[in-house]
């Protein structure tokens, strides 16, 4: 038994040796480690917040699952490296509970190995949701490397896996426990609404820092040229961006919503085009796409009885697994003045997409009630108006009747599509008023936002500025 123990001793003594200089390289780190147990290109906060830190001269690690495309400003940034996480699939066979709770410890597992081999860290940012077992994993690795862990809430995970195992199954009332437990020991807390700082004091006993999400500085207003080439490139995979009659002369190039003259190359917008409408979605549980589908037919009948009304085309981009029973609805749809259509569009091509609309749609209902959505956020950033559908904190970011509207069932949206687009496009129409209060906003972007809130946080728990 002696030489078990003292081989017992000699690894609790090299990990303490380990952990010790981790510790040392820590304090003088100007090296911060982001962590998204999600789709990198998907997080376009986490995203934000390793090019802000990459500006202010950190080198960053983003460790994250790698499924689709990273904004290029990120890709091309000298001071970032993406380090790939495998994500883990669940057991095929066995009791629910077991399948997640066998794929939770090999995620955490596999966490803290891609951790400990990276040069130690000044701050870890973490985004939570999933905070499962992420919080604890990064927790863990900051006692031993000194790191600071940062906790970015984006909402309450346990919420999201109300939706769809109700919220007094095991494993939620399990999730929300760990959360409340582990949201505990961060450095610093981050959270993006008002509402979710008063309830993480007042109900989760954690000091939280609002950092409202802002649009970053590529998505604006759309020029006319630039319209046109997306739309050209786009019609060649999606119908609804293809021109419904041919152009008398072969060389001018013709989209659904604008025409390149030939000689001049100037660009137009068709007489009589369609209303472009973009929403959109993760395709989960919390958004609820059958009332954009039951809007759209009212919308539809209104047409056929006479209304002047524009025709639409309706694109509702993103990936998720709702999307196929989605599809499937749209599908069985017979619609004569509207299109429908759900890409997914490159990262470039999607702050071009909304800065050509002319209206956005956000179904977004927040499991908690407590978050935004930040697609309104990008959406307020091109200067989009938005219809919204209301639910608690929304106020905090669409102002009813001044940067678009709010709506809470498929009757009152189609009012609200009848009164938006009636005599389109009315240069003294309401969705002209809202879009000339977005332009005259003057909105603070990511980055100056970030300075002036998170950067000044950062610095009180740094090190080196104290010595």
């Amino acid at each position: 038994m002696a030489p078990s123990y003292v081989l017992l001793l000699a690894l609790l003594l090299l990990l303490l040796l380990v952990a010790w200089e981790r510790r040392r390289r820590a304090r003088t780190a100007r090296h911060v480690v982001v962590v998204v147990l999600g789709d990198v290109g998907r997080s376009p906060r986490m995203q934000y917040h390793a090019l802000s830190l990459a500006t202010r001269g950190f080198s960053v690690t983003l460790l994250g699952f790698c499924h689709s495309k990273p904004h290029d400003e990120l890709l091309q940034n000298d001071r970032i490296r993406i380090v790939r996480l495998t994500e883990l699939q669940r057991l095929a066979v066995g009791p629910h509970i077991l399948q997640y709770g066998v794929k939770v410890v090999l995620q955490a597992v596999h966490l803290l190995w891609k951790l400990m081999c990276r040069e130690s860290a000044a701050y870890i940012f973490l985004q939570n949701p999933p905070g499962l077992p992420a919080i604890a994993v990064c927790w863990f690795v900051g006692c031993l490397s000194g790191s600071k862990l940062v906790i970015d809430w984006h909402n309450y995970g346990y919420s999201i896996m109300g939706l769809v195992h109700g919220p007094n199954h095991r494993l939620v009332l399990l999730a929300k426990w760990y959360e409340k437990l582990c949201g505990r020991l961060s450095h610093l807390n981050l959270c993006v609404t008002n509402a979710m700082r008063e309830d993480l004091a007042e109900n989760w006993g954690i000091k939280a820092v609002t950092v409202y999400d802002k649009p970053a500085s590529f998505f604006k207003e759309t020029p006319l040229d630039l319209q046109h080439r997306l739309f050209m490139k786009l019609g060649r995979t999606y119908s609804a961006f293809r021109a419904s009659s041919e152009p008398s002369d072969p060389a001018t190039e013709r989209s659904a919503f604008t025409q390149r003259d030939a000689g001049s190359g100037m660009v137009t917008c068709l007489h009589g085009r369609p209303a472009l409408l973009v929403s959109s979605t993760s395709w989960t549980e919390d958004e609820d796409f059958s009332i954009l589908l039951a809007a759209l037919e009212k919308f539809e009948q209104l047409i056929l009885d006479g209304e002047s009304l524009p025709s639409l085309v309706c694109v509702i981009t993103g990936k998720g697994p709702l999307k196929e029973y989605y599809s499937r609805l749209i599908g069985q749809k017979h619609f004569q003045h509207i299109q429908v259509c759900t890409p997914w569009l490159e990262a470039e091509d999607y702050p071009l997409l909304l800065g050509s609309a002319d209206l956005g749609v956000c179904l977004h209902k927040s499991s908690s009630g407590l978050d935004l959505p930040m697609k309104v956020v990008d959406m307020f950033g091109c200067c989009l108006p938005v219809c919204a559908m209301t639910f608690q904190c929304l106020h905090e970011l669409v102002k009813h009747e001044e940067n678009g509207l709010v709506f809470k069932d498929s009757e009152e949206l189609a009012a609200q599509l009848q009164m938006l687009f009636s005599k389109f496009p009315d240069p003294a129409g309401k969705l002209n008023q809202f879009r000339k209060n977005l332009q005259e906003s003057k909105q603070l972007r990511w980055d100056e936002s970030w300075k002036q809130t998170v950067l000044p946080l950062l610095m009180d728990m740094t090190p080196w500025t104290k010595d």
